[in-house]
């Protein structure tokens, strides 16, 4: 039996106020006059932590839109305009939520590897390392600060660069980042990490790594969804920690059905991740029922809306594109329902499913 041979990220800093490490902790890594490029979410163009980032000589700060999930083509834009302008940088640091960081991780890749990134969009398909390259998070729960992928929208599917090139060298977790986001927001995103920890606990591929670092984020993710009455600085610290162990439960295991369908969702509708699996898990008490029914208390208990019949007015050649997307997720559907899946969930049966969104 082979087993898988994990890459993880080199550094980690933990705590509050750790973002005011960042100067010293990039310091090493330049080279001569070469920038550092920061990827920084357009939500905090105009904000203080904008004017916190540590700009030195030619470094740059690019405001990123993540309105809609990175697509291939905003990352090969980003990648070329580097090259002409500086040919190589000392390295990208993405500051933000997942969007941001697999911008992060995805323009590193292409500062070194030939082509569109839509050519990479897949598994091990990258061959050369990116640049330097930093995660720092600044909502928690989908894990891209941990993970060997970059969830990127291609010409013709929704999928990541999954390789061991892809993974940050160093990231940076300051739990005050997170202070004041947005109540939806910070739930859709806390979400994303608690459906990683069911779909990886209820999995077929389930193992003692992967169930550790699962049952503790589930741990975190009740504490805050669950047992906290007002949210406060402890929610985002164990909020950020939840993460990172729920990202690393999924590296050793997989997510399962509502990723498969969200992945749809996502590619024809633009719908960001952690809403599109809110969206989606809300109707899969047939897979997680015990699962689903604490999720509909979490969304009731913080007075969350999730949307509705957002698939209602589709056309056939629409559904069979989000399904064509969808059945293209086959380690999820394996992990979810077994190395017979095919059998278990037909054409017809998503087409059910979507239907019910």
């Amino acid at each position: 039996m082979k087993f898988r041979n994990f890459k993880m990220v080199d550094y980690v800093v933990y705590g509050r106020g750790a973002f005011d490490q960042l100067d010293e902790i990039l310091q090493p890594r330049r080279i001569g006059d070469k920038p550092m490029i920061f990827l920084v979410d357009h939500f905090f163009e105009g904000k203080p932590l904008a004017q916190r980032v540590p700009v030195k000589g030619k470094d740059k700060i690019i405001y990123v839109d993540v309105t809609y999930e990175p697509k291939t083509t905003y990352v090969d834009v980003l990648a070329n305009q580097l090259k002409e302008e500086f040919g190589t940088v000392s390295g990208i640091i993405g500051i933000g939520g997942g969007s941001a960081m697999d911008l992060a991780k995805a323009v590193s890749l292409m500062m070194t590897n030939p082509g569109s990134s839509a050519d990479y969009q897949g598994w091990d398909l990258v061959k050369v390392a990116g640049v330097y390259k930093v995660g720092i998070p600044t909502l928690s729960g989908t894990g891209a600060e941990v993970s060997r992928t970059t969830v990127l929208t291609g010409p013709t599917r929704k999928l990541g660069m999954n390789s061991d090139f892809t993974p940050f060298d160093q990231i940076v977790l300051d739990p005050e980042l997170c202070a004041n986001a947005p109540a939806n927001q910070r739930f859709y995103t806390g979400m994303d990490c608690y459906i990683h920890c069911i779909e990886s606990l209820t999995g077929t591929y389930l193992n003692e790594f992967s169930k550790s670092y699962g049952e503790k984020a589930l741990e975190l993710c009740r504490d805050v969804f669950v047992d906290k009455p007002v949210w406060d600085d402890e929610c985002d610290d164990k909020l950020m920690m939840a993460s990172y162990a729920g990202g690393m439960s999924i590296a050793y295991s997989q997510v399962g059905v509502a990723h498969a369908v969200s992945y749809g969702l996502s590619y024809l509708l633009g719908t960001k991740h952690g809403i599109g699996n809110c969206i989606v898990f809300d109707k899969l008490e047939e897979y997680y029922p015990e699962g689903v029914k604490e999720f509909k208390y979490m969304v009731e208990k913080n007075h969350i809306d999730i949307p509705q019949n957002i698939c209602a007015n589709l056309t056939d050649e629409q559904f069979n594109k989000m399904i064509d997307v969808s059945l293209g997720m086959k380690p999820l559907w394996e992990n979810a329902l077994g190395k017979d899946w095919e059998k278990i969930i037909s054409r017809e049966k998503l087409r059910a499913l979507y239907e019910l969104l």
